[in-house]
Parts: structure tokens; sequence; C-alpha cells
């Protein structure tokens, strides 16, 4: 399994996580356990194979978010 963690920077609440939490699901839809938390200011997930970073992190932009990193 591969865990991808995203700085996201914009998050302000718990309807803010369910936003990335929505765009991380619907960039990569082998997603699991998607979790998004405005305190860190990150969100993660598992994957069975490496994900696209590119468009992981447009995903994310087109949201209004910003995301500041991808590991």
């Amino acid at each position: 399994m591969f865990k991808t963690t995203l700085k996201i920077d914009g998050m302000m609440c718990g309807m803010c996580e369910t936003h990335i939490c929505d765009a991380i699901r619907k960039a990569v839809p082998q997603a699991k356990k998607v979790s998004a938390s405005k305190n860190k200011k990150e969100a993660s997930f598992l994957t069975e194979n490496p994900v696209d970073k590119d468009s992981l992190k447009a995903a994310i932009d087109a949201t209004g978010y910003t995301c500041l990193g991808i590991e």
C-alpha cells in the first residue's frame, strides 16, 4: 500500500475537509481511508499503486484550495 499525504492551505472548517476528501475520491477512485484535517493542514489516503501527483494537485487546486506539496 502507498500512503499519499498532501499539504493543503485554505481549509477552515469541517465542510472544507469534506470538499477536499470528495476531490481526492473523484481524482483517485481507488483511494481508501481518505481523510483531511484543517488543523494539520493536510489530507491523506491509501492506494494500491502510486498516484499521478500532477493530476491530484490540479484536482485540489481546482476546488479553490492550494496544494502546497504531495509526499
